[in-house]
């Protein structure tokens, strides 16, 4: 099984529900292509990802679901 953390940075302002809304959105996305993986989002001290059992080819296709994921938040984000 693939697990991934996201940690935002707690200085950034984002919107109320936008972390666990971010934690949906970016589980969807990624079970399309890895069906057996966990991610959850959190805040912490600075923005870092981490993907424990995967590969580095696995990292970089996780990398480009959650940009495209932040990216296109006014799609499916609702404040």
């Amino acid at each position: 099984m693939l697990y991934v953390e996201v940690t935002i940075d707690k200085t950034k302002k984002l919107p109320t529900g936008a972390v666990s809304a971010l934690a949906i959105e970016l589980n969807k996305r990624l079970q399309r292509k890895y069906p057996d993986i966990e991610a959850m989002v959190r805040i912490a001290g600075m923005d870092r990802l981490s993907v424990r059992n995967g590969t580095s080819e696995d990292k970089e296709a996780i990398e480009e679901i959650l940009q495209e994921t932040w990216e296109s938040a006014d799609d499916w984000f609702v404040r």
